[in-house]
């Protein structure tokens, strides 16, 4: 079985790139999508079931949206964080061949000093806090998405000055996660120096490989203990007009 997630920023745009992935990659079992960006009335449902494959789905118009393309039923699918009042569609989730899947498009921050920073901390609090429930349910649970967060200093490349997404209260966040169970499945294995899955369109940053490891798989020690390997494929980036962002993926055995 494999997981994987990609933050597609725009799914009218890239929904062709994510239909060639999927077919060159029948590994994948599920593919984890953020920021589609679509409202709906107007998601490609139909496109994505006539290639063969099953999707869940939350969105809105222009900004954020998450998706789950499977190749196998989606059962209990459930949208957002049960509990936490949010108007933003960030999350979506369903049982995929006994494994419950967690597609999350966690909040960017805008800044340190912003309340969309504060919404990010209190968003990430009741993540966990709601997780930590779906824990006891589901001893086969993977979290995948755009976290917005480099955990280590390592996961962003040496000259990023912006304290946003590496700031001790974000990371502190992510270590909750991995405090109560969660393990990072990419760094169960030895990986290349400076693995990172997005780069800035601007300055060249792909070329120079000045990037961020901000997309991430955790998953819990039952499942976790059944990951093989885990990988960034940066093959997308290189395509015409790509995504900022790309895959990651999970084999498990």
């Amino acid at each position: 079985m494999q997981l994987a997630t990609w933050n597609v920023n725009s799914l009218k745009i890239r929904l062709p790139q994510v239909l060639d992935w999927l077919t060159t990659h029948p590994e994948v079992t599920a593919l984890c999508l953020q920021e589609t960006k679509m409202d709906d009335p107007v998601f490609p449902r139909e496109a994505i079931e006539a290639a063969g494959f099953r999707v869940a789905f939350a969105g809105q118009k222009t900004y954020n949206g998450v998706a789950i393309i499977a190749r196998d039923e989606l059962d209990e699918v459930i949208v957002n964080i049960p509990g936490f009042p949010d108007e933003q569609k960030r999350v979506i989730s369903a049982t995929i061949a006994g494994v419950r899947v967690v597609c999350a498009y966690i909040p960017n921050g805008q800044a340190l000093d912003s309340d969309k920073y504060q919404y990010k901390l209190a968003w990430l609090d009741a993540l966990s806090t709601w997780l930590a429930g779906e824990q006891l349910r589901f001893a086969r649970l993977a979290l995948l998405g755009d976290y917005n967060i480099a955990p280590e200093d390592r996961d962003a490349h040496a000259k990023w000055s912006d304290p946003l997404l590496v700031s001790p209260p974000e990371r502190a966040a992510f270590q909750r996660l991995l405090d109560q169970g969660f393990s990072d499945v990419f760094r169960q294995f030895e990986q290349a120096e400076k693995s990172f899955s997005w780069w800035d369109y601007r300055g060249f940053s792909f070329k120079k490989n000045a990037g961020l490891r901000i997309d991430h798989i955790l998953a819990t020690s039952e499942l976790a203990s059944r990951c093989r390997s885990c990988v960034i494929d940066v093959e997308p980036r290189r395509h015409e007009r790509p995504s900022d962002h790309t895959p990651v993926i999970a084999s498990f055995e």
